[in-house]
């Protein structure tokens, strides 16, 4: 019975606090991604299955491309990394892939700090939109989605991408569940 209570309790303060949780944040970064070269950031790993009209299908890649305050790399600062997973895992044309990504911040306030996305990436035409799983950090708890758009080719083989963040906050959610802790000795 007393944990029946304890979690009818936590189960009530999770309800009424989700709604108060925390803000929004608005984030705008730029990613700076180099396809081919010495200083290239992506790589397939896997190679594709080659079937029918769709070349890419099963190809499955990596990237580990910088994350700058701005889309010029010669005057914005390095704040971290836009590091993800990638397959291509559609049978149609275009494949569709499925992403898994981290932005690990490295410089600048939220150092330290990471948000992860997941998602799939349906249309070859930008911008492209995924989901704010959560994070690290001064992250932790968020949730909420990105928007990407290439918006400058320095070079043949790079391209810069507009990166959007809109985040719903955890904050006082966090502070909530660890004062519920401390009163129920957990």
């Amino acid at each position: 019975m007393t944990s029946s209570c304890m979690l009818l309790s936590l189960v009530f303060l999770l309800a009424t606090s989700s709604a108060r949780a925390g803000g929004f944040k608005h984030l705008h970064l730029y990613m700076h991604e180099t396809f081919t070269g010495p200083n290239a950031t992506l790589f397939p790993v896997v190679p594709p299955l080659h079937r029918g009209d769709n070349a890419r299908f099963g190809m499955v890649g990596v990237l580990d491309d910088e994350l700058r305050d701005g889309p010029d790399p010669r005057n914005s600062s390095l704040i971290g990394r836009f590091q993800s997973l990638f397959a291509f895992a559609g049978l149609v044309t275009p494949p569709g892939m499925q992403t898994a990504t981290s932005l690990v911040f490295t410089a600048g306030e939220h150092a330290g700090s990471t948000l992860v996305m997941v998602g799939s990436i349906v249309s070859s035409e930008g911008p492209y939109e995924t989901a704010v799983v959560g994070g690290t950090g001064a992250f932790r708890m968020a949730r909420g989605y990105c928007v990407l758009k290439a918006v400058w080719s320095p070079t043949p083989e790079s391209t810069v991408y507009e990166v959007n963040l809109l985040l719903k906050m955890g904050g006082s959610l966090l502070a909530k569940m660890d004062a519920w802790k401390r009163t129920y000795a957990l």
